[in-house]
């Protein structure tokens, strides 16, 4: 009754005390006092929670980019030097620069996480989650080790568990070391050795002199249904689950598909370069053309203001201002011809010829990673391709869908699919693994003593354990199984959804292709009509130019007066016929390009094929000793668990040009249509105009050659067939060789 009331008085005592420290905190809380921000000495503290710094980071020199010295522009004193280029000579120079696979749209700047470089593939390589060897440390042997001290010193209510003492004082060390191995069948090998040392007083001890306990146990776990076998392992990893795999298989698919994105980079860079070096040379040819129209245009109002100021007939003053507004017209134009208007950051594929020399060779520097002012002034020495390309549209349908990239891209994640749908079915057996285990153990006074000769058999625990007197073993199975396997049905479904639709973004791929080859196909032809159509119109303008200027010269005041006005339109005439020809010429060669970027040999036109890089010199000293050491492997002729899928047909071949293969024939030049011709009065039939110095037709085989400089048209003494002023090219150097863009070198492949 006494211990009852005791107990009863201690709880009530309790519940005051927690009362009263609850009002306290309370108390604590409610009252706050009024202190000053300026009273305290808070320097310390920081005001901001964020504020815009500068990163601590090792920033690389880039001198050479602060002593970039001004770009050209229109108030230049004197011209620049010219610095003569070819196309392969560009394309050369902005692979050989390039780590970062440049663009025109400015991603570098508004989206780096999108920008290609040549480390993309190393990248894919060597990822530590996705990657082949990130898949392939799962089976790595694991060495494992512990070790545990204790000391316990306590009183139990219970003698039972104390081993007969209420008082138990104990020195416990626990050790272990262990090695775990996983085979690619998914069976688990274990080989572990255990250690034990308690020392106690518990009276229930046959010898409490005895504290070594030893064993060395082996064991292993093989699945027999799910997450059995190569093919499963290789797939989604022997730790995958349903949605999650990280096989290695995967990952040697996620490198492909890294190899296939950076093909597609290394294209459009090249595309891009071309497109920026046909726009600087159409650039040079629209600003010729320009020229020549002010100076024509300068003459005419030289010769308006003179009888003008003379007060003769044919010099009125709106005569004059008509001359005069047409000369300042076309050197306003001259002007943007040379220096043109900056253009945001953009992506193009098709023909611009919008912009000006400048603007253009600065674009062009640019892409090609050169300084983007040197005091020197590029100049495309190559000319447009001018004889016709036919391509013959089967084999390029039939190329266009076996070599585009973007195919081949979707081709391997329908194969991720694939292999992702098997391992998914193999969710639907039951988890039933096999179990075994063997050990030997052994107990002792000491844990080692070699040298005893004592007759028991317990003196040391090693000693005990060699003798073999203590043996375990253990064999058996295990089974889990979810009832109704609802996760491994749907994942199964899901992987199926996702096959059935890579295999559909495939097929419309393939129609898009189709598509844009088509559009492709049939603009080659356009092309090459309207620039024999502009090469009419050139020639007429620049014959009624001259009719007329020489009309004008032999016509009295009266008649001057009525040329005027057609003598300042056929000079708009001819410089807007001159232009337009060199745009077409431009066009055509671009849509020869466009039918190579859609039928996939656009590398392979340009001589660039793709390697990866020399790896270390030390990675070729353990290749040859482990080749060494290596045993001659032992066949297996029947083991099912081996079984493993293919998942390539071998390497890509990216030169198709091979010795021996007979070109297309070359399809018949287009027929001549209505209005081909040059115009002359009827009745009279209307001639031919075939395209300067009649060009032969050329196949799609023999275009592969790109001819550096092709005839240009001839022209009249009286006029430069190139730009003697600013265009003048020297002959052509000899082309260069193939190519390569070599990537980094990553781990190799297993």
């Amino acid at each position: 009754m006494k211990r009852t009331l005791s107990r009863q008085l201690s709880l009530l005592l309790a519940v005051c005390l927690s009362a009263l420290c609850l009002l306290a905190v309370g108390c604590a809380l409610g009252s706050r006092s009024e202190v000053e921000f300026g009273a305290s000495d808070v320097g310390h503290y920081q005001q901001f929670a964020t504020t815009i710094e500068y990163p601590d980071v090792e920033n690389p020199a880039c001198d050479d980019l602060v002593q970039t010295p001004p770009p050209l522009t229109l108030t230049e004193s004197e011209p620049p030097p010219f610095r003569d280029l070819t196309l392969q000579q560009a394309i050369a120079t902005a692979l050989s620069t390039s780590e970062v696979l440049r663009d025109l749209q400015g991603l570098v700047l508004s989206s780096p996480n999108n920008v290609r470089t040549v480390q993309d593939p190393a990248l894919r390589e060597t990822d530590p989650i996705t990657g082949v060897e990130a898949a392939l440390s799962a089976f790595d042997a694991a060495f494992e080790s512990r070790a545990y001290f204790e000391k316990n010193d306590r009183a139990l209510n219970n003698v039972f568990f104390g081993g007969g003492t209420r008082l138990l004082t104990q020195d416990l060390h626990a050790y272990s070391a262990g090695i775990t191995k996983r085979t690619a069948v998914g069976t688990n090998f274990a080989f572990r050795h255990n250690l034990f040392y308690d020392f106690n007083n518990q009276p229930g001890n046959d010898d409490p002199n005895r504290p070594w306990d030893v064993n060395f146990e082996a064991e292993f776990r093989q699945p027999l249904l799910q997450g059995a076998g190569a093919e499963f392992n290789r797939i989604a990893g022997p730790n995958g689950t349903p949605g999650q795999f990280r096989g290695v298989l995967l990952g040697r698919l996620d490198t492909d598909v890294g190899l296939n994105e950076f093909e597609i980079g290394v294209r459009d860079f090249v595309s891009d370069v071309e497109n920026a070096y046909w726009e600087l040379y159409y650039a040079y040819r629209d600003l010729d053309a320009k020229r020549s129209a002010r100076d024509r245009a300068l003459e005419t109002w030289r010769r308006i203001h003179a009888l003008y100021v003379n007060g003769r007939r044919g010099g009125e003053a709106e005569k004059e201002a008509q001359a005069r507004e047409q000369y300042f017209r076309f050197q306003e134009e001259v002007e943007n011809a040379l220096g043109g208007r900056w253009l945001d950051h953009s992506r193009y594929e098709a023909f611009r010829g919008t912009s000006g020399v400048q603007s253009t060779e600065r674009r062009l520097r640019r892409l090609m990673g050169i300084p983007i002012s040197d005091g020197e002034l590029l100049r495309p020495v190559d000319e447009p391709l001018m004889a016709q390309v036919v391509f013959d549209w089967n084999e390029v349908l039939v190329e266009s869908l076996a070599r585009r990239a973007e195919l081949r891209r979707q081709q391997w994640r329908i194969k991720r699919r694939e292999l992702e749908l098997a391992a998914t079915r193999n969710f639907l057996l039951p988890r039933l693994d096999a179990i075994g285990r063997y050990r030997w153990r052994g107990l002792g006074h000491d844990l080692l003593d070699p040298d005893s000769d004592s007759p028991d058999r317990f003196d040391n625990a090693y000693g005990n354990l060699t003798g073999g007197d203590f043996q375990e073993w253990q064999l058996g199975v295990e089974c889990t199984a979810p009832l109704g396997f609802r996760q491994a049905h749907v994942a199964v479904r899901n992987a199926e959804l996702q096959l059935a639709r890579e295999r559909s973004i495939l097929e419309e791929q393939k129609r898009e292709i189709v598509h844009d080859l088509s559009a492709a196909f049939a603009d080659v032809q356009r092309t090459y009509l309207v620039s024999q159509t502009n090469y009419n119109r050139r020639m007429a303008a620049r014959e009624q130019l001259q009719a007329l200027e020489a009309v004008y010269e032999d016509a009295d005041e009266n008649e001057k007066t009525r040329l005027l006005d057609l003598l300042l339109d056929a000079q708009r005439r001819l410089a807007d016929a001159e232009s337009q020809y060199y745009r077409s010429l431009i066009e055509y060669t671009l849509a020869i390009k466009a039918v190579h970027v859609q039928k996939g040999s656009l590398l392979d036109y340009n001589e660039i094929y793709l390697s990866e890089g020399p790896w270390p010199g030390k990675a070729y000293h353990d290749a040859c000793r482990r080749d060494q050491l290596r045993s001659a492997p032992r066949a297996l002729s029947d083991y099912r668990l081996s079984r493993v899928p293919f998942v390539s047909q071998g390497p890509y071949v990216q030169d198709t040009a091979t010795p021996g293969r007979e070109p297309l024939p070359a399809g018949p030049s287009a027929p001549g249509r209505e209005g081909d011709g040059v115009p002359t009065p009827a009745p009279a039939p209307p001639a031919a105009a075939p395209l300067p110095d009649s060009a032969p037709a050329l196949d799609s085989a023999a275009a592969r050659s790109r001819p550096r400089r092709l005839p240009h048209p001839a022209e009249e003494a009286g006029q430069a067939a190139y730009l003697r002023t600013s265009y003048a090219a020297p002959p052509d150097a000899a082309p260069p060789g193939p190519q390569a863009v070599l990537l980094p070198p990553t781990l190799g492949r297993q």
